[in-house]
């Protein structure tokens, strides 16, 4: 078992994230959106969507520091274990539970307002419970192993297990004696991942790159010599220098 879920697993989510972006990408490019709902309702979403998107944010780059800045690194630069426990501690939950807050205030959006949930979908629901789930999961590990003084260091077990997976050697002994929290959050991560091409989660691979190269736009407002129900005169006119 430990075989599949530290040397396999991670594997299959790869691909299935990566064949599953390009088969979007593909055959559904027209719906590789997040499939925004403001039209029906935009006051709570104003609030949440921002929460969640700052939370999950730092979350994320939470994870990148913590399993892929090796501690050598870190100490390097000044900060000993004991500091680097604290900023994990403090600064994660923080995220952890900034970014649930976000997602608590989105379901009750859709649960309250008739059209938003007319709009949700299959693929929606599970999305929310594998996200939701990870999201909890990984803030119940972190707790449950903490204190002010200590907590579990993961950085000696689970971190070089995740570098090892890009070198294609996964280093699965390193997962032997993490405890069970950590282990199920680790599972449902890498279980949304295979999951993030099939829902709305599919935008955050989107960039606007083609902005930096496009034509600005000009706003001009309407001529105040033009009567409110003039008619205008369509097509390209001479700007006065």
């Amino acid at each position: 078992m430990d075989t599949f879920l530290w040397g396999a697993l991670p594997y299959i989510a790869a691909a299935l994230l990566v064949s599953g972006l390009v088969w979007r990408h593909r055959y559904d490019r027209f719906g590789w959106t997040t499939r925004s709902s403001e039209l029906y309702e935009s006051r709570l979403l104003n609030i949440a969507s921002p929460v969640f998107h700052y939370g999950i944010l730092f979350v994320l780059a939470g994870h990148l520091m913590g399993l892929f800045v090796p501690a050598s690194w870190t100490d390097a630069v000044g900060l000993d274990e004991h500091a680097y426990h604290l900023l994990s501690l403090f600064a994660g939950c923080a995220a952890g539970f900034l970014a649930v807050a976000g997602i608590l205030v989105l379901l009750y959006r859709r649960r309250r307002n008739p059209a938003v949930l007319r709009a949700t979908t299959r693929n929606d629901k599970l999305m929310y419970v594998v996200l939701l789930a990870a999201i909890v999961l990984g803030l119940a590990a972190k707790l449950m192993h903490s204190s002010l003084d200590s907590g579990y260091d993961y950085r000696s077990t689970i971190a070089p297990w995740a570098r090892s997976l890009f070198t294609l050697s996964p280093d699965v002994s390193r997962m032997a004696d993490v405890p069970v929290a950590f282990k199920v959050h680790a599972v449902v991560g890498l279980l949304l991942f295979a999951l993030l091409p099939f829902t709305r989660l599919v935008h955050m691979f989107s960039a606007p790159v083609q902005y930096l190269f496009r034509p600005y736009i000009v706003y001009r407002a309407r001529d105040p010599r033009q009567p409110a129900g003039g008619r205008v005169r369509r097509g390209w006119e001479r700007i006065d220098e």
